[in-house]
Order: structure tokens, then C-alpha cells, then sequence
């Protein structure tokens, strides 16, 4: 006999209301009688019941999100049917708060399916199935939630995702689902279905949004600090997958690389805009630290130029972290001779009043790298035209060369400012810059609100190096990995290929009247080393990423959505590479870290020029 506060609930019918703009793909609206979950969910990523009603779904509650823009809850038919392509789990969607809902509710739901993607059409992401415009009614309650998929190395399939159909874009959202194939249509095949990993692997720290990536595929492309190497187009490592939570923020775990979540967490599977398939769980692992330390290199020896980039992440003189900053490049990077910063802002940060000077900015770095024990370094910049480099708005980033002038000095020529463009000239059979620092090409539309490239002419021991600081256009606008797009689209490579041309462009000057120029090409290049963009950079010969010199499980200075990954590089001239006189490294004292001052590791190069 079921009990009173059973009966109570058996009674109780809410009606939710859904937001017009969560429905993204619809069909023409019709009406189908007690169909089940995976009826719902079908062989496909769209439901055979798109646009229509459903009436009376069955199914046991398997979580509820209170939160967010997206609250609702998941509910899973325990009687399963035979095929595995389709889910027994699917999302209803409350658009308010759900009341009178609990896990281990039996529910029985009736509503439109509506298949809504996460970040508009445009995102070129999957689409969520849902039940919106729902009503429910609890049949019981304290039901036993049905037992989560095992995700793990056995269950996810090496290949990540099949071919799109060329007659819909390249779009996968039409081709029957084969779970044992690929590792994107499994968990599509378990969308809003109860999942659980077990004992399993950090392989992107804990973010402020309260997320961190796991691998179920322990062995896939790791490495030595515990992280997956993103190595190749074809490579996209499908064993990550995201972790959240729908318990309280404070609860849940502050994660680095390579830490492990000890014991099962299990949750609803869901696919949202920042990552796609997302394990949100009711239960969580136990944070087990690998103990993670950041990197220190090597000081550079007396013949030895140390050269280094690192994109200190949107500073301005608001920001706290001068000092981090600072000891990052006297202790870890043991004060490079020469350092070029990315995203250095002007003085008063993302302030939209026409400022574009940074010298109170450089000036606080440079005042606390000298506190922190280290030289008073001197430095070059060019100010850009105000809201022309892209970035923050109103923060106006740029290159900065910091160095150091005990070890090198900065050749001095005038002329250089935001709209001349720098030039080659020869002085006494060698290479020389016709202004520097100077900046390559400005005019030309491949750095439209963008960065743009600043050259210096440095010498050390006698030895001139052309330094060239980088900042490419970011990834922004490119479909994501789980995109409904395979492979998905990179569409803003097209201006970084651009803008690699034109680099190249100005090293072919260079090489063109000293053939054994010492040229560095350095910073946030925004693309991999196996990348297009790269190969462009490199050209004929002219430059070779040096980052190619490490083995392959060391190369990344970034971690993004659990892969660790290549986007600062240092490319080298002929003249440097040819002795192979050079070391390389990257030093990871930011990307693995839930308590990053920057978002990308430091490089370093040493070499006898």
C-alpha cells in the first residue's frame, strides 16, 4: 500500500511553461499517443517526434537542475528497450525552478519535443532533445534510480566521430547512430541517460565555473603530468568528457591535471554550449591530489640568449596579480634575456575613453620582477589606434618586449608607431630593420581588429636577432569537436592564414639580404604545430617551430576542454637551426592549474647566436 505522502504526490500535476527561444529545431506539429523515452529519442540525434506531442512519457527522475538558464529535469525509462542507439534518458524542460519533483520520482510527462542547441544554430552544435511546454504528474516516490552506464576505456570507441553527409553540410544529425563505432555517437546514444565514471583522471583543472575534464581513456595520448595530448586533427582524444555538479558549488572538487576522482560519479549525461557531453552529477567522486608542481627551466648560461613569450592574460594595473607575474618569470623562467608579453592592456584596462598608453602597466610588471629579485628590465612598444587590435573593448592589448639591458640592448630607429609599417634595409652586408621596434605590414586587412606583429632589432655578444612579438587571431567562431559538423568547421583560421602570409612575407625580407640572419618569430600564435597556420609561418624554410624539438607528449603550453594543446609557439630561422645549437621549453606553470594567473604556459629558447 503505497503511503500517505505517496498518495499526496500521486495527486500532484504541475504545468510548466517554456521559454519560445529554447525551441531551435522544429517540425511540423502533429500528435502521437504514450510513447516511450527512447521512442523519443529515436536512432538519430533528432527526435522522429521533433515539433510534436507526446503524451503521458513515462519514467524514474534522475536529477534535477535548479540552477542556470536551463532548469528542468532528466528523467529514465527503466525498462529498456534492445537497441542500443536509443537513449532511455531525455531532458524535460521547466524553464522556472521544478517543483514538486525529487530523484526517484516516478513521472509520467506529457509535452512537445523540441530539439534545442546550446548557443543558436549558428554554434553549429548538436541539439539537445527535450520535452518543453511540459506538464507532469508523480505516480510515486523513493524509487531506485536505474543503474548508470559504466563509461570507460572498454565502453568508448578509439574513433571519435563519422563522416558528415555531404548532401546536408557535413551534418551527422541524419545518419543512424552506431555507438560501437565512434565515440560521439555513444554518448549521444546515452544523452540524458545516468552515467557514472570510476577512479578516473583530471585532465583540465577546475574552472570558475565549477567544471573540470576527466578522461575515461586513461592511456589516450597521456602524459607524464597526467594530462591527454591533443596531437592531430584526426586525433581528438574522445575519452575526455566534462564534469559538473547539482550539488552546491562549495562542494564541489578544486582540481589540478593529473589529480583523480577516486570512487564513482555518476549523473545524468547532458550536452551543453562550452563543451558538449557533460556528465552532471548527483554524485561525486572523492578529489585524490597527484601533487602537480609548477615547472622551473634552466638558467641560460653565459653565451646563451634566452628568448620568451607569455601572454599574461588581459593585465592592467587593476589587476593582483603583478606579483604572481613577476615571479613567474624570475623563478620559473629564471629571467629570460628577452621576453615577449602578449595581452598587456593599456592604463586603465577595458575603459572605452580613448587611452591606449601601457607604460604604467609595463612599469608595475617591471617594478615587481625587480622586487621579486630579479633585473630591471627595459622595454619596447608600439601604442595600437584605440579599439583597432581587437581583445577586451577599451583594453587596447599589445606586444610588449621586456629586456634585459645588462645581458642585451635594443637597436634604437625611429620612425616606428601604430600605422608605419616596418621594413628591411642593408647596413654593412647585414640585416637591419628600417624602424624598430616597428610593426609588420599594419595596413594590411589581415590584422583587422587584431594584433599586430611589432619587430625589434636586438644584439647580444656582437650578434644581432630580429625579434618578431605575436598575437594571432583567436579561435572564436570555430565549431567545437562535438559540433553536429564533422569534421567541424575552423573558420577563423582563414585570417591567421593571412596573417602567417604576411609574417613569412617579412622573414623572406629578412633572410633575402643576410641569409644567416638570427630571426625569432614568438608569441600566442593561436593555432597547433601541425596546423596550417604553422606550415605558412614555416613557408619555404624560413622558420621551424621549435617546439617540434620536444617529444610529442610535451608539446602544449594550453589546456582546453581537457586537451592539452599547442597556441605559443617559437619559430626559428635557418641560422639558428642549423647547429642545432638550441634548446626548447615549455614551461607549465599556469594551463594544469585550477589557480592560473594566465591561461597559457610561458616558452622559453636558449641558443648561441
Amino acid at each position: 500500500m503505497p503511503s500517505k505522502s505517496s498518495a499526496r504526490l500521486a495527486a500532484l500535476t504541475v504545468a510548466a511553461v517554456c521559454s519560445a527561444a529554447s525551441t531551435v529545431v522544429l517540425t511540423s506539429p502533429a500528435h502521437a499517443d504514450a510513447v516511450r523515452v527512447h521512442d523519443v529519442q529515436g536512432t538519430t540525434r533528432i527526435s522522429p517526434y521533433a515539433g510534436k506531442q507526446v503524451t503521458d512519457v513515462t519514467g524514474i527522475v534522475t536529477g534535477v537542475r535548479t540552477y542556470g538558464s536551463s532548469k528542468g529535469f532528466w528523467i529514465q525509462d527503466p525498462q529498456a528497450d534492445a537497441d542500443p542507439a536509443t537513449s532511455e534518458g531525455v531532458f524535460v524542460f521547466t524553464s522556472s525552478t521544478p517543483k514538486g519533483v525529487a530523484v526517484g520520482d516516478a513521472v509520467k510527462v506529457s509535452g512537445t519535443v523540441s530539439e534545442f542547441v546550446p548557443g543558436g544554430t549558428s554554434s553549429g552544435n548538436q541539439s539537445l532533445t527535450e520535452i518543453t511546454r511540459a506538464t507532469f504528474t508523480v505516480l510515486s516516490s523513493g524509487n531506485p534510480v536505474p543503474a548508470a552506464v559504466a563509461l570507460d576505456a572498454d565502453a568508448v570507441p578509439d574513433a571519435y566521430a563519422p563522416e558528415g553527409d555531404p548532401a546536408a553540410n557535413g551534418s551527422v544529425n541524419a545518419l543512424p547512430l552506431r555507438p560501437s563505432a565512434y565515440a560521439l555517437d555513444l554518448y549521444e546514444s546515452l544523452e540524458g541517460m545516468n552515467v557514472q565514471v570510476a577512479d578516473t583522471r583530471v585532465v583540465g583543472a577546475t574552472d570558475p565555473y565549477t567544471e573540470l575534464w576527466v578522461t575515461v581513456k586513461p592511456e589516450e595520448n597521456d602524459n607524464r603530468r597526467g594530462g591527454t595530448v591533443y596531437g592531430s586533427y584526426a586525433s581528438q582524444n574522445g575519452g575526455r568528457i566534462m564534469v559538473q555538479s547539482l550539488g552546491r558549488t562549495a562542494d564541489f572538487p578544486v582540481a589540478n591535471v593529473g589529480d583523480t576522482l577516486a570512487g564513482t560519479t555518476a549523473g545524468p549525461l547532458d550536452y551543453n554550449q562550452f563543451g558538449g557531453y557533460t556528465l552532471v552529477a548527483n554524485q561525486l567522486g572523492t578529489l585524490e591530489s597527484a601533487g602537480l608542481e609548477r615547472e622551473t627551466t634552466r638558467k641560460q648560461r653565459r653565451g646563451e640568449l634566452a628568448v620568451a613569450t607569455y601572454n599574461v592574460e588581459n593585465l592592467d594595473p587593476s589587476d593582483d596579480t603583478f606579483a604572481a607575474h613577476a615571479s613567474a618569470i624570475v623563478n620559473n623562467l629564471q629571467s629570460p634575456d628577452i621576453v615577449s608579453l602578449e595581452e598587456i592592456q593599456d592604463n586603465n584596462g577595458a575603459v572605452k575613453d580613448g587611452t591606449v598608453a601601457a607604460d604604467r602597466t609595463v612599469r608595475k610588471l617591471i617594478d615587481a620582477i625587480a622586487a621579486a629579485g630579479g633585473p630591471v628590465y627595459d622595454w619596447r612598444s608600439i601604442d595600437p589606434v584605440d579599439l583597432a587590435d581587437g581583445g577586451e573593448p577599451g583594453g587596447n592589448i599589445r606586444q610588449v618586449f621586456l629586456f634585459n639591458p645588462e645581458r642585451v640592448s635594443f637597436t634604437d630607429r625611429a620612425g616606428g608607431d601604430a600605422t608605419t609599417a616596418v621594413g628591411v634595409t642593408e647596413e654593412r652586408g647585414k640585416a637591419a630593420l628600417t624602424v624598430s621596434p616597428g610593426r609588420i605590414d599594419p595596413a594590411n586587412a589581415a590584422w583587422n581588429n587584431s594584433r599586430k606583429p611589432l619587430a625589434g632589432e636586438f644584439v647580444f655578444r656582437g650578434r644581432t636577432v630580429v625579434v618578431v612579438a605575436n598575437h594571432f587571431n583567436s579561435k572564436g567562431g570555430d565549431q567545437g569537436f562535438t559540433s553536429q559538423y564533422q569534421p567541424p568547421a575552423r573558420s577563423s583560421e582563414t585570417q591567421r592564414h593571412a596573417q602567417a602570409t604576411a609574417v613569412n612575407a617579412f622573414v623572406k625580407d629578412v633572410l633575402a639580404v643576410q641569409k644567416n640572419a638570427n630571426v625569432v618569430v614568438l608569441g600566442d600564435i593561436n593555432d597547433f604545430e601541425f596546423s596550417g597556420t604553422a606550415k605558412i609561418l614555416e613557408g619555404d624554410g624560413e622558420l621551424w617551430s621549435a617546439i617540434k624539438s620536444l617529444p610529442r607528449s610535451e608539446r602544449y603550453s594550453y589546456v582546453y576542454q581537457g586537451n592539452s594543446q599547442v597556441l605559443d609557439q617559437i619559430l626559428i630561422s635557418p641560422g639558428i637551426r642549423r647547429g642545432c645549437d638550441f634548446e626548447y621549453d615549455s614551461v607549465h606553470v599556469n594551463s594544469e592549474f585550477n589557480d592560473q594567473i594566465s591561461d597559457h604556459d610561458p616558452q622559453v629558447l636558449r641558443f648561441h647566436p
